[in-house]
């Protein structure tokens, strides 16, 4: 059976179920933000699902209820910030006004997160950036989970990037959002969640082989992008989330499912770039040719539009919540006795 839910219940949901789990009221306010918007473009992966999963690491320790993030910054261009093992979420918000900030001072500018776990919906945050004028350039990686080519050790996680531009009208023109792996590991945790088949080329058991079993990919690896240029790009994005920001390498990080282990500590790392600073007029006239040349082609939608299309429909309409996620959802903010 399901429920009709408003965005606004779905916020109120997840805000209220992180405070009895004992998160503060600001900490759970960012991670509810990002769990509506998640449901708002019907991203379940990182909606509602999720909310158990983060009372659940309240409740363990791996994501410290007292948290209390600390920005310094070094450069002018250059904002740190510790996340003290709390939420990406809190974190990010702490440091985001002095971000913002030295991007439009500077022309461009990047924010390092550290001491930091996992940050919802990365689009979402590269697209914040271009509601706020600026080019967003995000990175955020993850407990390894994909070997090298030739190996069978995961050496990288999901690690995904996302880029949005902005619309010059307090909007995004395009949001890219994607990961190192062929599909990110938070739609394999739904499948096992569900007790779904995943697709083929999606992941590899612990044994090295294909496999269409959630369960047994979960225990395994998952299969790179495009072979070994989505390696690459894992790389790339551990590169600067984790070795730059100062957070654990992801062959150093616990998992972000289950309580093994203590708080991840992994990172992420923002650029803003403001386009005034680098001909301003001229970069949006060029981009509304580039994004003319895909629109204009039968069938072809740019990067993003599936999500835009999603979010005018469920905002009109709510979001469907299955009764048996409403009841994992009530029981997880309650302390074990």
């Amino acid at each position: 059976m399901q429920q009709k839910m408003t965005l606004d219940a779905v916020e109120d949901l997840a805000r209220d179920t992180l405070i009895a789990a004992g998160a503060t009221k600001s900490a759970a306010s960012s991670v509810a933000r990002s769990t509506r918007l998640a449901e708002r473009d019907g991203i379940r992966s990182h909606g509602l699902l999720y909310v158990p999963i983060y009372a659940e690491h309240l409740l363990c320790g791996k994501v410290s209820p007292s948290a209390i993030p600390s920005v310094t910054i070094p450069r002018p261009g250059a904002v740190r910030v510790d996340a003290d093992h709390g939420f990406a979420h809190a974190a990010i918000d702490a440091g985001w006004d002095s971000f913002t900030a030295a991007a439009r001072t500077n022309g461009i500018a990047a924010m390092s997160i550290h001491n930091s776990y996992n940050c919802g919906v990365l689009g979402h945050h590269a697209e914040r950036l271009a509601q706020d004028g600026l080019i967003g350039l995000c990175f955020t990686h993850a407990p390894a989970s994909i070997a090298p080519p030739g190996g069978s050790k995961p050496v990288v996680g999901t690690n995904p990037f996302s880029i949005a531009v902005p619309d010059g009208s307090g909007g995004a023109m395009l949001v890219i959002d994607q990961s190192a792996s062929a599909i990110a590991k938070s739609e394999i945790l739904l499948r096992s969640r569900e007790g779904k088949a995943i697709e083929p080329g999606w992941a590899l058991d612990a044994d090295g082989n294909e496999t269409l079993d959630a369960d047994a990919a979960l225990a395994g690896s998952m299969v790179p992008s495009g072979g070994y240029k989505g390696f690459g790009v894992g790389l790339l994005v551990e590169i600067l989330a984790a070795a730059l920001s100062g957070a654990n390498l992801s062959t150093e990080a616990s998992p972000f499912s289950g309580t093994k282990g203590g708080p991840p500590g992994t990172g992420q790392f923002f650029i803003a770039i403001d386009p005034a600073g680098f001909g301003g007029d001229g970069f949006h006239a060029a981009m509304l040719r580039l994004a003319t040349s895909i629109t204009d082609q039968d069938g072809a939608r740019l990067p993003g539009q599936r999500r835009a299309d999603n979010r005018a429909r469920i905002e009109a309409e709510g979001v469907n919540v299955d009764d048996a996620l409403l009841a994992r959802i009530k029981a997880a903010g309650t302390p074990a006795t």
